[in-house]
């Protein structure tokens, strides 16, 4: 597939906080490799920061093999099987004094013991790496004493505190803060949980950030007439933040992959990944072609009566198609390729085509075609060969 962006820019990437949601990051920079992108800085925060640091020392490898084996008992002083109950909220067979006794211990101790987060970045996280890495890395942690948000570029560190500094930004408030280098600091995302402000500071044109909606203020950045900003964002929920579970982890990682892939394709829809390059009429045409197979159907379906011989297909472009559109919640400037992927998407999640590939119209509509087939004697094969809405 062609680059829909510019591969010839450098760009500064923003990595948002977001805990166990980080593995979205992890995705989309596979995507970045793959195409060649030109990474020549990165902001970060709370996780992050941590990610920024593995893009930094190049290691996609290390970077999945963390994030794809992640666990709860990883990052916090926790059993996981009771974690992991907790956060799904499956308190069935749970036992719940433990469940007490645990949250007892953690409100006395402040918060979340995380010393199996510093033993995982400092057992992964190589700082020679960064200090030599071409790309320039820029982080963001709270110093409690003053409350006020600093910001840290890498390189200008003291040798040897990088990962001290990495785990700054990362205390998230439900964790046990411990002191650093003689002081308290917060995760980074408190009071900036989208870092744009460091790259624009230090004079990044175009910029790219990476959301996972994580919890934290995002702060207001006036972006200069010169910066070009874009944004990379999951629609998908990417689940709770302190979620760490690995399979949840690969899933979120490959649809940071296939989000990469949109971004840097151009690739149409909404819930899939449509490879589309038609022009406007083709659409116009395979909506006609669509709504021609139960005429009767759909003139019911829109209320539509005494209708004159062969003005069929001037009733469905001037009535029923504005109609489909309002169905989709499209504008009422809609185009034929909107509604027609809106359609043809609508048709693959009830038939539950799988989502994570790059198809085009053809293609999405082959494997829906094949589904129906498969099936053509069910009673809900055959409500869907009625789908035109």
């Amino acid at each position: 597939m062609e680059p829909a962006i510019d591969l010839s820019k450098e760009y500064g990437v923003v990595l948002e906080g977001g805990g166990a949601k980080g593995a979205y990051q992890i995705g989309v920079w596979k995507a970045f490799l793959e195409y060649g992108v030109r990474i020549k800085g990165v902001s970060g925060v709370s996780v992050g920061a941590l990610n920024g640091a593995l893009i930094c020392m190049g290691d996609l490898k290390k970077a999945e093999k963390i994030w794809e084996n992640i666990t709860y008992s990883q990052v916090m002083d926790v059993d996981d099987e009771l974690m992991e109950a907790l956060v799904q909220k499956d308190l069935k067979g749970l036992e719940l004094w433990e469940a007490a006794r645990r949250g007892i211990e953690i409100i006395k101790n402040r918060g979340f013991d995380v010393t199996p987060l510093q033993n995982l970045v400092a057992e992964e996280i190589e700082e020679e790496k960064i200090r030599k890495s071409p790309i320039e890395f820029y982080l963001g942690a709270v110093d409690m004493a003053k409350l006020k948000g600093v910001e840290l570029k890498a390189s200008e560190l003291p040798e040897g505190t990088l990962k001290d500094y990495l785990l700054a930004s990362a205390y998230f408030p439900a964790f046990r803060i411990e002191k650093i280098l003689g002081k308290k600091y917060l995760d980074g995302g408190v009071v900036n949980n989208v870092p744009v402000d460091m790259l624009i500071n230090h004079g990044y044109k175009d910029i790219i950030v990476i959301r996972i909606f994580g919890i934290g203020r995002e702060k207001r950045v006036k972006i200069p007439e010169d910066v070009t900003v874009m944004e990379i964002a999951p629609k998908i929920d990417l689940g709770n933040m302190l979620e760490f579970n690995a399979k949840k982890s690969c899933k979120n990682i490959k649809a940071g992959y296939y989000d990469g892939l949109r971004f840097l394709c151009g690739l149409a829809g909404e819930y899939y990944y449509i490879d589309s390059r038609r022009e406007e009429a083709w659409y116009l045409q395979r909506l006609i072609q669509v709504c021609s197979l139960y005429p009767d159907k759909v003139l019911e379906e829109y209320h539509i009566e005494g209708m004159e011989q062969g003005l069929f297909l001037r009733t469905l472009v001037e009535k029923i198609f504005p109609q489909m559109a309002a169905r989709f919640h499209l504008n009422k400037d809609f185009t034929y390729k909107q509604l027609y992927l809106l359609w043809l998407e609508r048709l693959a999640k009830l038939l539950h085509i799988s989502r994570f590939q790059v198809y085009t119209e053809e293609e999405l509509l082959a494997e829906a075609k094949k589904k129906i087939l498969k099936n053509e004697m069910s009673e809900t094969s055959q409500g869907i060969k009625n789908m035109v809405y």
